[in-house]
C-alpha cells in the first residue's frame, strides 16, 4: 500500500468563519508564541553563565515546552494540525543517511572526548 499524499489527522472541530478570532485562532496564536518562548529559552540557556541562572532558564523551559506540547496535541485533537504520512523508503533512506554521522561526534555518552 502506498502511503503517497496520505494525510494524518483528526475531523476538525469547526469554528465560526467572523472577523473575531475563534478558539482555534487563540490556541494557534498561543502556539506560535510558546514556540518562539522556547527557541528564545534554548537561545539564553546556551549563553547562561551562572549555573543557578542556567538550570532556572531550563526549569522554565520545560515548562513553556511542556506547554506547547499540550497546545500541539489539543490543536492535532481538533483536526486543526495535520501531517502528510512519510513514504517507508524515504525514512529509511534519510536514517541510512544521518545514522553514520554518529561516529563522527566529538563525544561520546554526552561527555567531551
Amino acid at each position: 500500500m502506498s502511503n503517497q499524499n496520505m494525510k494524518i489527522e483528526n475531523p476538525k472541530t469547526q469554528t465560526p468563519e467572523t472577523p473575531q478570532m475563534s478558539d482555534r485562532d487563540f490556541i494557534n496564536d498561543c502556539l506560535a508564541t510558546e514556540k518562539y518562548m522556547t527557541s528564545s529559552y534554548s537561545v539564553a540557556m546556551n549563553e547562561a553563565s551562572h549555573d543557578s541562572l542556567y538550570q532556572d532558564l531550563n526549569q522554565i523551559f520545560n515548562e513553556t515546552q511542556d506547554c506547547q506540547r499540550q497546545l500541539f496535541n489539543l490543536m492535532f485533537k481538533k483536526g486543526w494540525y495535520s501531517f502528510e504520512a512519510a513514504q517507508q523508503e524515504k525514512l529509511t533512506q534519510a536514517y541510512q543517511q544521518f545514522s553514520g554521522y554518529s561516529n563522527q561526534f566529538p563525544y561520546q555518552n554526552n561527555t567531551l572526548s
